[in-house]
């Protein structure tokens, strides 16, 4: 039996009057890496928004791991397992890599694991080991990326939500990116993947939805959803 660890039950939301998304239902099964694709402002990004508390979900719940998380603050998602690593990566430019990782870690008090996951971003993200004590700010923007996915996971999250994780990156790293938040899944992280390069979206998760204007048009198996001609028109450049 596969277990639903997140779940989205009839989500609507917005910003003052406009409501960015409507009537959401989406499930991820622990383990698996889902993806959400969807054109600019489709209200993707407010999906993940929604599932950690910063933006207020109007009616419809989110469950994880059978609570509701609808009204909890948003360190306290953190804490119970949820990591989001924020479109546009949000570091501490002027801290170094090493602080911007042991901020990441600020809730917990384990200093010997923390020690050892610091350990694992090292050996996921060679290059940040080489420049833990270089400030974050000039780093080049795939590392930075590697930094924010880093500082994510110093707080051991069981789901990890990744908004456009390859946005603005050199065809090269956004491999690497994505290299790498495989082998987390593979070292049991569930993952919820926000990314414009549906292509690559795609080929890294086990299912798909689609969302467009809010609302979800399609959803199914990752490889099912890439040969739909209508999401190989609208997103993946086949006509």
């Amino acid at each position: 039996m596969s277990e639903v660890i997140l779940e989205l039950r009839d989500v609507s939301s917005g910003y003052g009057a406009i409501e960015a998304v409507r009537g959401i239902n989406l499930r991820v099964e622990k383990g698996e890496t889902v993806t959400l694709i969807g054109a600019n402002g489709a209200g993707k990004s407010t999906t993940l928004r929604n599932i950690v508390g910063l933006v207020k979900v109007k009616s419809g719940e989110v469950i994880y791991e059978g609570q509701r998380l609808n009204g909890i603050p948003t360190h306290r998602i953190t804490a119970m397992g949820i990591s989001l690593v924020p479109e546009g990566r949000a570091i501490f430019a002027n801290l170094s890599v090493r602080d911007n990782l042991e901020l990441g870690a600020y809730l917990r008090k384990d200093r010997v694991e923390k020690a050892q996951d610091e350990e694992r971003v090292f050996n996921l993200f060679p290059r940040l080991r080489e420049r833990s004590r270089q400030q974050a700010g000039t780093l080049s923007g795939g590392e930075q990326q590697m930094l924010a996915i880093g500082r994510a996971m110093m707080a051991r999250p069981r789901v990890l939500l990744l908004d456009e994780p390859s946005l603005g990156l050199a065809p090269l790293l956004v491999h690497t990116i994505l290299d790498a938040i495989d082998q987390i899944n593979r070292e049991g992280v569930t993952v919820l993947l926000v990314e414009q390069n549906a292509n690559a979206a795609l080929k890294h998760s086990r299912r798909a939805y689609v969302l467009e204007t809010g609302a979800i048009v399609m959803e199914g198996p990752s490889a099912e959803v890439a040969a739909d001609p209508r999401v190989k028109a609208a997103y993946l450049g086949e006509h």
